[in-house]
C-alpha cells in the first residue's frame, strides 16, 4: 500500500495488505482501495462502540490500536450496521457498497481461513449489494473515425498509434502505458499485454495497428531516452504516464465535440468492445479473452443493443407487413 495509507493502518491490516498484494497478486490500486475501506469500517466501529466521542469526525479517528482481540468481538450484526451506515448516512452508490462488501469479506476470510485466527467469519452471510447495471458509453463508428482524423501536431504519430490501439484492442490505460518494445511480437503480429493481477494475454494486431506502430517507430526518439524499454515515450524521454495519455485523449475528444460528456480513456475500451461485437459479430467468449475479463459476466455488458438494432429486429419479423384485411 502507499506510504500515507500504511502510516494509518494497524499491523494486522498491513499484514493482510502484503498477503493480498504479493500472494494473491492483486493490483496496488485494489489493495489501497480495500485498505481504505477497512479504515472506514474500523473508524465506524470505534464510534459505534462509543470508544471515541460521538462528535469526533470520522476522518480524525485513529485505528492504529485495532488488534486481533478487537476484531474477534466483531459480529455479523456489526457488519450489517456498517453496510447500512455507508448506504444511509454516506449515500454510497451500489458499486461503492459492493466494493466495501468485498473488502470486508476478503479481510475476514484471510483471518479466518488463511491465518486460522478466527473461530467464525462474521462476513460469511454478507451478500454484496447488487450493482446497478448501466449501459457503457461508447463512440459510434463514425465518431471513432472522426477522433482518429482529428489527430495532429508534433506527436501525431504517437498519439494516433495510442488511439488506434485503444480503439482496436480494447486495452486498459494501465495496460497501454506499460507496453514495452519487446511486447510487440512481429513474427506473428501479436501484442503481449500485462493486465490485472499481472496476468498476461496475447492480442492480435490488425493492419491498422501494425501500420500505426510502424509509423510511430520511425519517429520515436532514439536520443536522450531514459526508458529504452517503453514503447510510448513522453517528450522527456520517459515512459508516457497515464495522466499524459488521459490529457491527450480528452484533448481530441473535446476537439470533436465530446469533451466533458462522460467520455474518457476507458470509454475507448468500451468503444472497441462494442464495435467488435456489433460490427464484427465477435463471439462473446472471444471478446472476453481479448479484453482480459476474468468473468464472462463482465463482458456481457457489451452485448447491449441499440434502439436501431431493436427496431431492425422487429421489422425483420416475417409478420411485420401483414395487415388486417379491410372490409369492402
Amino acid at each position: 500500500m502507499s506510504f500515507q495509507i500504511s502510516e494509518e493502518m494497524p499491523d494486522i491490516v498491513k499484514q493482510y495488505a502484503l498477503y493480498y498484494r504479493n500472494i494473491k497478486g492483486r493490483a496496488q490500486k485494489t489493495v489501497d482501495e480495500y485498505c481504505m475501506d477497512l479504515r472506514t469500517f474500523f473508524r465506524f466501529m470505534k464510534r459505534f462502540r462509543g470508544l471515541v466521542p460521538a462528535e469526533t469526525p470520522l476522518e480524525e479517528i485513529s485505528i492504529l490500536d485495532i488488534d486481533l482481540d478487537f476484531i474477534k468481538t466483531i459480529s455479523t450484526m456489526d457488519i450489517f450496521e456498517f453496510m447500512n451506515y455507508v448506504a444511509d448516512e454516506r449515500s454510497n452508490m451500489s458499486s461503492t457498497r459492493q466494493r466495501k462488501s468485498s473488502s470486508l469479506k476478503s479481510f475476514f476470510s484471510y483471518l479466518a481461513i488463511h491465518e486460522g485466527l478466527l473461530d467464525s467469519n462474521p462476513t460469511e452471510n454478507l451478500t454484496p449489494p447488487k450493482k446497478a447495471k448501466k449501459l457503457p458509453r461508447f463512440l459510434s463508428l463514425e465518431q471513432s473515425i472522426e477522433l482518429l482524423n482529428a489527430v495532429e501536431g508534433p506527436d501525431k504519430a504517437r498519439d494516433f498509434c495510442i488511439l488506434t490501439l485503444f480503439l482496436n484492442c480494447g486495452m486498459r490505460l494501465s495496460e497501454l502505458v506499460s507496453i514495452n518494445l519487446n511486447d510487440v511480437i512481429h513474427n506473428n503480429n501479436t501484442l503481449r499485454i500485462v493486465g490485472k493481477g499481472n496476468k498476461e494475454r496475447m492480442v492480435y494486431l490488425n493492419d491498422a495497428c501494425l501500420a500505426a506502430i510502424k509509423d510511430y517507430m520511425q519517429v520515436r526518439p532514439k536520443d536522450d531516452v531514459r526508458d529504452r524499454n517503453a514503447l510510448f515515450l513522453s517528450n522527456r524521454g520517459t515512459r508516457i504516464s497515464p495522466k499524459t495519455v488521459q490529457a491527450m485523449v480528452n484533448k481530441y475528444l473535446t476537439k470533436i465535440g465530446l469533451g466533458g460528456a462522460g467520455y474518457s480513456v476507458h470509454k475507448l475500451r468500451h468503444t472497441a468492445a462494442t464495435l467488435m461485437y456489433r460490427h464484427g459479430h465477435v463471439d462473446i467468449r472471444v471478446l472476453q479473452d481479448i479484453l482480459g475479463h476474468e468473468n464472462l459476466g463482465t463482458t456481457e455488458i457489451y452485448t447491449h443493443t441499440s434502439s436501431t438494432q431493436m427496431e431492425e429486429a422487429v421489422n425483420a419479423n416475417p409478420l411485420a407487413h401483414v395487415h388486417a384485411k379491410k372490409n369492402l
